[in-house]
């Protein structure tokens, strides 16, 4: 019987169990942990990660993890779940993207011992958490008044990860580059295919998003053969893949009046936005240059001439019937689902 040991901690198979793992001290002398669930099933099987807020205000991920390990009926029973609700611990309670020696952990990967404060806390999650587990899924949100649709982002040359990305289950899969520096980037050094889930929107919660994931993470091991299989009368759903996206950024700064939203669907030369002054004067249109669908938007109604406005992901595929069918999934998840339980 194979015995899985994190940071001193012995965790036997079929067994459940709560740990903190040190990473350092404020300046008060008081310890910040980072703060794992583990579920370990009494088959073997592979070892899985779900990692949440290494973004410290991204919070749609926590949500996702406490609701998911508090369902009733969730079993793992093979393998190893690794539920981690907060990477960036100092971030959560700041309220803040970043660490407090303000550097974006998500480009501290794979990060020192004897580094900084956020390269501290990047070695630990990698040695402690990641170097265990065959794959992981990493819970984000957008940035502070931005929204993102549900979607997941891989690497989708890799026929083993563009695989899970199908199985996750949301309408919009994007493909997308691995950069450096980031959790991503190590975990594949490390041979840890990894799920990038963008879902909502900064220090806020999302029923959609936080749905969308509980049941895409269930999804995923269930392909794994982590848990049972699903029920016979369970539904699939529709997978559409984008290789490219672009921003459509603001060509004036004032005050935006949106015109479309996320998950629409747009067509070139569509106006999806006016900017106004102060007085009423409308000093420009935002203007859609290619077909596609919206699946980041700033939610802001101010804009400096230059930023971005609209993330519209391009497809091969009819862009209506794209974005009909996310309408059609929000509306199964959100308005005609009765109780969690009925997520498994």
């Amino acid at each position: 019987m194979s015995v899985l040991q994190i940071a001193g901690h012995s965790i036997q198979q079929g067994e459940t169990k709560k740990i903190n793992i040190p990473v350092a001290k404020l300046y008060t002398d008081t310890d910040i942990n980072l703060p794992v669930h583990i579920i370990r099933g009494k088959k073997e099987g592979p070892t899985v990660f779900i990692s949440a807020a290494v973004h410290g205000d991204e919070l749609n991920g926590i949500e996702i993890i406490r609701r998911l390990i508090n369902l009733k009926g969730f079993k793992i029973s093979a393998g190893t779940l690794i539920a981690v609700p907060m990477v960036n611990v100092y971030g959560v309670v700041n309220q803040s993207r970043y660490m407090p020696d303000r550097r974006d952990l998500n480009r501290c990967f794979p990060g020192s011992a004897k580094g900084s404060l956020a390269g501290r806390l990047a070695n630990t999650f990698l040695s402690e958490i990641v170097e265990h587990c065959d794959y992981g899924i990493d819970l984000h949100t957008g940035a502070i008044h931005r929204s993102n649709l549900p979607q997941v982002r891989a690497d989708l040359s890799d026929e083993a990860t563009l695989e899970l990305a199908k199985v996750f289950g949301v309408p919009v899969i994007l493909n997308s580059n691995i950069i450096d520096g980031s959790l991503r980037d190590a975990a594949v050094e490390n041979g840890t295919k990894v799920l990038l889930y963008e879902a909502g929107e900064a220090l806020r919660f999302d029923e959609f998003s936080i749905r969308a994931g509980i049941k895409g993470i269930i999804n995923v091991l269930r392909h794994l053969k982590m848990m049972p299989r699903k029920r016979a009368n369970s539904k699939t759903i529709n997978y559409f893949i984008a290789n490219n996206s672009g921003w459509v950024r603001g060509n004036a700064s004032g005050i935006v009046s949106h015109l479309f939203h996320l998950g629409d669907q747009v067509k070139k030369g569509d106006v999806l936005a006016t900017i106004g002054s102060p007085y009423g004067q409308v000093l420009s249109e935002v203007i859609a240059n290619k077909d596609g669908v919206i699946i980041g938007k700033q939610n802001i109604p101010l804009v400096q001439e230059g930023e971005a406005m609209y993330h519209v992901a391009f497809f091969k595929e009819d862009d209506e019937e794209i974005a009909e069918h996310i309408e059609n999934i929000e509306e199964e998840l959100v308005e005609n689902t009765k109780g969690h339980e009925a997520l498994l």
